[in-house]
């Protein structure tokens, strides 16, 4: 719990969720103006700072340099919109709809709080000049100004995607074949072969049968791996220019005083 003495130390810094996310920075405290206690953090969130959402006090934590609070970004970010330069007030409809949001129960709320009332500011900015830290008004005025924070965040911006498809192309391949053909050799009779000559009848009829070879082509087919393809990711710096307004109160002196004008 976050108390009304830690209420200086909280403005201005981040905000993590429970997850340890950073969801914005505290811009402003509510305080109830019936119990005088911290019961709404004003979180500026947006890509840009542009947007001030409400998150109960109740079980958030001062840690070092920032606060924790029990509700995940999402749910922060989908809080119900409230113009907190409306007043500087919340209405009961508003408040019952954040108690709402959050899961807090509304009559315990209200209970606690002993009877019916609005949160106030505990730090303001603009035309608003008193501060209720302390619960004392002073001479001095405080001047505030706005600070640009950017940040960045991890959006889609394409995909790519590995696709394996089959082509067919036609391959040729010289191959040597060999086959087999008849040649008739004739050899006269010598002392050598004639009794091979005589050997048989003298006078008859006869064949005499030769088979032919010949070589030709069979094709089959084998797969084998030819290489391995993936896709990888790699960061390329670069850098944007952003440009947002931002907005600073100055002071001016009037009246009967030394030197008028400006004071920052």
């Amino acid at each position: 719990m976050i108390t009304r003495e830690q209420i200086p130390m909280v403005l201005d810094h981040p905000v993590f969720d429970t997850t340890g996310q950073r969801v914005g920075e505290v811009k402003h405290v509510f305080l109830d103006d019936t119990t005088d206690r911290p019961e709404w953090l004003c979180v500026r969130t947006g890509l840009f700072g542009t947007r001030e959402t409400f998150v109960p006090m109740q079980d958030a934590e001062f840690v070092q340099d920032h606060v924790e609070v029990p509700y995940d970004k999402e749910r922060i970010k989908d809080a119900p919109s409230v113009d907190v330069d409306a007043g500087g007030h919340l209405s009961p409809d508003q408040e019952r709809d954040l108690y709402r949001h959050y899961g807090i129960d509304w009559g315990q709320a209200w209970q606690q709080a002993n009877e019916p009332a609005q949160g106030g500011w505990a730090h303001t900015a603009g035309e608003r000049e008193r501060e209720r830290i302390g619960g004392l008004t002073d001479d001095a005025m405080t001047r505030s100004e706005e600070q640009l924070h950017v940040d960045t965040e991890t959006y889609e911006s394409g995909r790519a995607r590995l696709r394996k498809f089959v082509v067919t192309e036609e391959q040729q391949v010289s191959v040597p074949v060999t086959r087999e053909e008849v040649r008739v050799e004739r050899e006269p009779i010598t002392d050598a072969n004639r009794d091979a000559a005589l050997s048989g009848p003298e006078i008859t009829e006869a064949e005499h049968e030769v088979v032919l070879h010949a070589e030709r082509p069979t094709v089959s087919k084998t797969t084998v791996p030819k290489e391995r393809v993936r896709m990888t990711t790699e960061q390329i710096a670069d850098e944007e220019v952003v440009s947002e307004e931002i907005r600073k109160e100055r002071i001016e002196t009037e009246g009967d005083i030394g030197e008028s004008g400006p004071t920052s």
